[in-house]
């Protein structure tokens, strides 16, 4: 298109070549050597139709200055041996070496290729020839050769489509040229770093592609951390779970004397309290970056602490219906089951979870590991369960011993008054087993590091709902209502009434 460009320009021009006019035979060699012969053989022949711009296609005998030669050297060189033996021509092939073909090696005309631009496809984007021919006057020549690059520079605007600028790639048009495409941008994960890009690359499965898709860029890695909003709330409320219970012991521990703390076992009461305060410290271990050691330690801190807490609650529970039954007359139950049968009842449950942590560490452990399918974009940062069965033997066991509790609990809540404890361990059972039921589906629904929320959420709600329940009223009476903290209130009907 420029060489034609270029053509038409000379020949409309007055100044070039008045009276002149250039012409030009365009074949297409498709490739081949043999085509290519041909094609050169007919161009020196001398009758050609050649094709002047702005006039009629005449007959007359072709003056051939040059050649300008196609994409491939195979072609070139055999057109260049026919020529040889023909006429004498200035050859140009496509990397721009010159080829003479006369007797003393002086070509009686000169072609200077100025500019050469090849695509990635071989098509060539223009091709700037300068002229001067030894039959024209030197000012002909010097104003030819000086105005060619000026021509050049003013090539129409091609009817083809514009480049496809990186991050994007080439569709062809159904039914048009090849020239003519769709700029596509590359989708998700995908990147195209230069320009008429044919295809898109698949970033690394660590990378992600970048808003302009020409480039990818290393994930982000996600975790739940300290320092983001959600992660500071549950650590705020973990610290306030634990500081709270330490006041409940410490209330419960300055007044252990008196009737209210002495009627509701007090031994099991510290310990069930210490357990609380393990259990909302182990939700600290679901915070911060994933490590070897913490993946094994959160989940058994958190399964082993919880059996330990539901196996106080439920030797509270036992206690409540074996008091009841020693009140029968002829009934020596409590001998069976006295403070040390409570706290070996409470060892043997808590027993029975540690084996079950120690075999599922054995066999196959929780480890940290790099989630790179559930985001497109990030890298989750999680601790993957290792044995699946250790994980459900643990919430499992938890679920059965809390189960357990709640129907003991349910089955003593209307005893006389001053064993009404068993209706507060009911609130707690009940708030328990909710919680953890409606835990499991939005834990498995949860993506990345919501899935790490929902859990610390869930331990935070059942341990609050534990402490609320069984020690807020006992609290409440002891400071607040000091006269009623008496045996006599207790095995009257006021404590049913104020508890």
């Amino acid at each position: 298109m420029a060489m034609l460009f270029a053509i038409e320009e000379i020949n409309n021009s007055t100044d070039l070549l008045p009276g002149i006019s250039l012409g030009y035979n365009i074949y297409d060699t498709c490739g081949s050597t043999a085509r290519s012969v041909g094609v050169a053989l007919a161009l020196t022949n001398g009758n050609e139709a050649v094709s002047v711009p702005s006039e009629a296609p005449c007959i007359r005998s072709t003056q051939v200055q040059a050649i300008i030669g196609e994409t491939s050297s195979s072609p070139c060189m055999a057109v260049a041996t026919i020529l040889q033996h023909v006429r004498k021509n200035h050859f140009i092939t496509k990397e721009g070496d010159e080829v003479y073909f006369n007797e003393n090696g002086d070509p009686p005309a000169k072609y200077e290729i100025i500019n050469w631009q090849p695509t990635e496809n071989g098509v060539v984007d223009f091709v700037t020839v300068g002229l001067y021919d030894a039959s024209l006057p030197a000012d002909k020549q010097l104003n030819l050769k000086n105005n060619a690059d000026i021509f050049f520079l003013q090539v129409p605007v091609s009817v083809c489509s514009e480049k496809c600028p990186p991050g994007t790639r080439k569709v062809l048009q159904k039914g048009k040229p090849v020239c003519c495409y769709d700029c596509i941008r590359c989708a998700e994960g995908e990147i195209s770093n230069i320009t008429d890009s044919i295809t898109c690359v698949q970033c690394q499965p660590e990378f992600w592609s970048n808003d302009r898709r020409d480039a990818c860029v290393k994930k982000q890695a996600e975790y739940l951390s300290y320092e983001e909003i959600m992660g500071a709330l549950l650590t705020a409320a973990s610290l306030f779970g634990t500081c709270m219970t330490a006041v409940v012991a410490f209330i419960f521990f300055r007044y252990r004397k008196t009737p209210i703390v002495r009627a509701n076992n007090s031994k099991l009461s510290f310990l069930l309290l210490f357990s609380l305060i393990l259990c909302f410290l182990c939700s600290l271990t679901f915070i911060g970056r994933p490590s070897e050691w913490s993946c094994m330690l959160r989940h058994t801190a958190f399964g082993i602490t919880f059996v330990l807490c539901i196996s106080c609650v439920l030797g509270k529970t036992m206690v409540v219906l074996m008091a009841f039954r020693a009140s029968l007359p002829g009934s020596n139950v409590m001998k069976w089951f006295g403070p040390t049968q409570q706290r070996l009842s409470v060892l043997a449950f808590t027993l029975i979870q540690v084996v079950i942590c120690i075999l599922w560490l054995t066999i196959s452990p929780p480890f940290p590991f790099r989630n790179l399918k559930e985001l497109k974009d990030k890298i989750i940062l999680e601790c993957a369960l290792g044995s699946t069965v250790g994980f459900w033997a643990v919430l499992g066991y938890i679920g059965l011993l809390a189960s357990f509790c709640f129907i003991l609990a349910f089955l003593a809540r209307k005893l006389p008054d001053n064993f009404n404890e068993a209706k507060f361990i009911t609130f707690s059972m009940l708030i328990f087993c909710a919680v953890w039921i409606t835990f499991i589906p939005a834990y498995v629904s949860s993506p990345g590091k919501f899935s790490v929320a929902v859990e610390i959420f869930a331990i935070l709600a059942s341990s609050f709902g534990l402490l609320v329940c069984i020690f807020i009223p006992k609290c409440y009476i002891i400071l607040l209502k000091p006269e009623k903290n008496t045996k006599k209130n207790m095995m009257g009907r006021g404590a049913q009434n104020t508890l």
